[in-house]
C-alpha cells in the first residue's frame, strides 16, 4: 500500500499511442506515474478522460487536441506529439491554457524519404501491378511492350516543401538517380541549392517542368488543397504525382479526374483526404496509383526513435526546462 501511495505522488503522464515500446514506458516510469492506453475506443474513452483529469503530461500521436479534450485536463502542462506534423493540435487553445506542445522532427526524415523514393519507383516501373501480374500466373508475351514502365534516372524531380524530408528526398534523387531538382518553398533553401543544385521556382513552373512532383508540405490553412485542378492541368501528361504530406493538401476529386482524363500518368499516395481510406475510393481501383496506409515513417527503428524523442520532450517540459522541439513558445509566457 505504501508503494502504491508513493506511486500516485509522482506527476501523472497519460500515454495514448498504439503499442508504445516498453523502453519508452520504462524511461517515463522512472520519474512519473504512467497510465498507458494502447487504443482509444468506445470502451476505453471514459477511463481515458477520467485519467486526464489529474494528468500533467500527454504523450500521443494524431489524437485531436482541442478545447473539449483540454477542458478535461485542467492540470495538463505539456502535450508531446509523436509526429512531425501537428495539424491535430489546436495551438490557440493550448496557448490559452499555457500548455506546451512538442513534435518529433528530424528523426524520420530518412525513413520518409525512402518511402517517397519507393513510391516514385513503384509507380514509374509499375512494380505492384507487375507483381500481381506474375503472381496470378501471367508472364510477358512477345516483347512485353504492354508491361513497360518509365525511367526515373535523369528525370526532373519537383519538390513542394523543401524541409528536412524534402532535402533527404533531393539527396537521394540527385546523387542516386542523377535527377535535376526543382523546388517550391515558402523561402529559399540555400543549403539544398548548394548541395544538390536545386533550383527555386514558382509552383506553376514546377508543375510544368517536373516529371515527378512530390508534395511534402505540412498541413496549414495555406496548404489546404494546394494542389488541385489548375495544377494538374499544368503538369505533363507523362508526369507522376507523389503525396507524402497530408491528404487535405490535395483536391482528391481533381486528382481522380486528372488520372481518369490522362492529364497525368500516375500517382503514389501515402495519404488520403479520408483516413482510413474508403474502400469505394476510385483511386484504389486504378492500376496507375500506388496506395500506402499513411505509413511513411513506419519502420521499427524510426518509430522507436520518434516515441523516445517525444518522451524526452515531455520529460524536459515537466522538469521545467524548455523542450528541444517546442512548437508553441507562446505557451511559455506564464511558465518560465
Amino acid at each position: 500500500m505504501e508503494e502504491r501511495g508513493l506511486l500516485h505522488m509522482k506527476p501523472k503522464i497519460v500515454v495514448a499511442y498504439n503499442k508504445v515500446s516498453p523502453k519508452v514506458l520504462s524511461f517515463l516510469s522512472e520519474s512519473y506515474h504512467v497510465i498507458n492506453f494502447d487504443k482509444l475506443d468506445a470502451q476505453t474513452l471514459p477511463n481515458f478522460y477520467q485519467e486526464l483529469g489529474d494528468a500533467h503530461g500527454l504523450l500521443t500521436a494524431g489524437l485531436k487536441i482541442d478545447s473539449a479534450l483540454l477542458n478535461r485536463a485542467p492540470q495538463l502542462k505539456i502535450v508531446s506529439n509523436i509526429s512531425v506534423g501537428y495539424d491535430n493540435l489546436n495551438l490557440l487553445e493550448l496557448n490559452k491554457r499555457n500548455v506546451m506542445a512538442t513534435n518529433t522532427p528530424g528523426v524520420l526524415n530518412d525513413t520518409v524519404a525512402d518511402t517517397v523514393m519507393g513510391l516514385i519507383l513503384a509507380v514509374a516501373r509499375r512494380i505492384p501491378e507487375l507483381d500481381q501480374h506474375v503472381k496470378t500466373g501471367n508472364w510477358k508475351v512477345e516483347d512485353g511492350v504492354n508491361l513497360y514502365g518509365n525511367n526515373v534516372h535523369h528525370k526532373v524531380l519537383g519538390i513542394i516543401g523543401m524541409g528536412g524530408i524534402g532535402t533527404a528526398v533531393a539527396k537521394r534523387a540527385h546523387f542516386g538517380f542523377d535527377m535535376p531538382i526543382l523546388y517550391h518553398n515558402r523561402s529559399r533553401h540555400t543549403e539544398a541549392e548548394q548541395m544538390v543544385n536545386a533550383v527555386y521556382c514558382s509552383l506553376e513552373e514546377l508543375c510544368q517542368q517536373s516529371d515527378f512532383m512530390c508534395l511534402l508540405t505540412p498541413l496549414t490553412p495555406q496548404t489546404v488543397k494546394l494542389i488541385g485542378e489548375k495544377e494538374f492541368k499544368q503538369m505533363k501528361s507523362t508526369a507522376i504525382f507523389i503525396n507524402a504530406s497530408r491528404g487535405a493538401t490535395v483536391d482528391e476529386q481533381a486528382l481522380i479526374r486528372a488520372l481518369e482524363n490522362k492529364e497525368i500518368l500516375g500517382a503514389g499516395l501515402d495519404v488520403f483526404e479520408q483516413e482510413p481510406v474508403s474502400p469505394g475510393n476510385k483511386l484504389l481501383s486504378m492500376d496507375n496509383v500506388v496506395a500506402l496506409p499513411h505509413i511513411g515513417s513506419a519502420t521499427h527503428e524510426t518509430r522507436l526513435e520518434m516515441a523516445m524523442l517525444a518522451a524526452e520532450n515531455l520529460v524536459s517540459g515537466l522538469q521545467g526546462k524548455m523542450p528541444p522541439n517546442l512548437i508553441n513558445r507562446e505557451a511559455l509566457k506564464n511558465l518560465f
